[in-house]
């Protein structure tokens, strides 16, 4: 059986984290138009579940 190779598996993971914080650090920097607020609908978020990325918000009226 082959062994695990723990060294390439951790660089892979700094390498993510380091993608990830200088995409971060991009979005950041870019200006925003005035009245857009982070978690409006229109592009969802990098984290969020593809299925997500149609679903409505809920409706203000509604019973509860």
């Amino acid at each position: 059986m082959a062994k695990p190779n723990y060294a390439f598996e951790k660089r892979q993971r700094e390498l993510a984290k380091k993608k990830k914080k200088e995409e971060k650090a991009a979005r950041k920097s870019l200006p925003r138009a005035p009245g857009e607020e982070e978690g409006q609908p229109g592009e969802p978020e990098a984290g969020a579940p593809p299925g997500d990325a149609g679903a409505k918000p809920a409706d203000p009226n509604a019973p509860r």
